[in-house]
């Protein structure tokens, strides 16, 4: 029932692995990441030399659970190489013995639940079967490298309405039985793609989608109780992807649209991880329990956690003091915000700063 979209398990690590060592694709992206200038001049060598090099990193691993220490290594020195300190804070609010649903704000494809990942295998919790679009698939090498570290797919490239309805059927079957009935915790983002403009908004459709697996007879909130949604706020002190972000927006505002260039989401994935981050907090919330109306209800309720938790730091009430042209601006910390800004039409860098002022405009909007 859910063979097609769930993550794989520790009897398929070996043969996805053999796969993944002898595939084409994997091994000249890494090639021409690794090594880009003798990749130009001698592209079999180079993918020869990664081949070899993944079969001697890979014998070690047997099932998900190496798989999933090795990630925790490279995590430990991505968080200490490129950021100035990760914290994390409120799993003490929440029941962590009982399966949760963790629905995190946006910001970067890869490293929001990485992040979530790291703090809770830090603490001894269970790690979560993440959700990651088909969209980013393009590659059958990504797909396999995704589920072979505990991800599952969410199918958003049905061309029918039929089609994508069964889609959001089996998805909202598979995170019931995951969480309820398996015990095993799920993330999921509040909406798809990120929130470029830093207004953290959880789509009511993400909702709808996780209730079309109640049946009539169940009331709301025992449903809500059986998936145990726990809000996450993550937050940046500077967003890695901040210029690329600012260009999109200016070009979607002049123009009504954008297009992707080639292997921009890959290009996104890397960049938002070896980025320069800064400061980065993670604050688990409250669950969300209660009698409510209707999924736009529930929504609404995951976005006040979000956004109260929300850790500001002096990038967002710098480039807010900017905007609103006030005289508390941190001159240091508007030096910084201009030398990312560099280069920058006025329309870009008014849309930097934006995203940067945005998530001071949404707590005082929750005053």
């Amino acid at each position: 029932m859910f063979d097609d979209i769930r993550p794989y398990r520790d009897d398929e690590v070996a043969t996805v692995i053999r796969k993944l060592i002898n595939d084409r694709g994997l091994l000249s992206s890494i090639a021409s990441f690794k090594m880009p200038r003798l990749y130009k001049l001698l592209p079999v060598i180079c993918r020869s030399v990664v081949k070899w090099t993944l079969k001697l990193r890979v014998s070690k691993f047997h099932n998900i659970e190496d798989i999933q220490r090795e990630v925790a290594k490279y995590l430990h020195h991505l968080v200490k190489n490129s950021t100035d300190g990760f914290t994390f804070h409120g799993l003490e609010k929440i029941d962590t013995s009982k399966p949760m649903l963790f629905i995190s704000n946006h910001r970067d494809i890869v490293l929001d639940v990485a992040l979530i990942n790291w703090a809770l295998y830090n603490s001894g919790i269970n790690t979560v079967e993440a959700a990651v679009g088909d969209n980013l698939l393009h590659q059958p090498w990504v797909a396999d490298l995704m589920r072979i570290n505990k991800s599952f797919i969410v199918k958003r490239s049905e061309e029918s309405k039929r089609a994508m309805l069964n889609a959001s059927k089996q998805l909202s079957a598979y995170i019931h039985h995951t969480v309820y009935e398996r015990q095993q915790n799920i993330w999921i983002a509040q909406r798809e793609g990120r929130a470029k403009d830093g207004i953290d908004k959880t789509n009511s459709a993400l909702i709808s989608m996780l209730l079309l697996n109640k049946d009539k007879q169940t009331l709301l909130a025992d449903y809500l109780n059986e998936i145990n949604i726990v809000p996450v706020s993550i937050s940046y002190e500077f967003d890695p992807c901040d210029r690329d972000k600012a260009i999109e927006l200016a070009e979607r505002e002049a123009t009504g649209s954008y297009k992707k260039k080639e292997n921009e989401d890959l290009n996104s994935i890397t960049q938002g991880l070896m980025g320069k981050k800064g400061r980065v907090h993670v604050e688990f919330c409250h669950a969300i329990k209660g009698e409510f109306t209707d999924s736009k209800a529930v929504a609404k309720a995951i976005d006040q956690e979000i956004i109260s938790n929300y850790k500001l730091y002096d990038s967002n009430l710098t480039a807010y003091a900017q905007l609103h042209q006030q005289d508390d601006i941190k001159q240091s910390v508007m030096n910084q915000l201009n030398s990312r800004m560099s280069d920058l039409t006025e329309q870009q860098q008014h849309w930097l700063l934006t995203m940067y002022a945005n998530p001071v405009r949404a707590k005082q909007a929750l005053d």
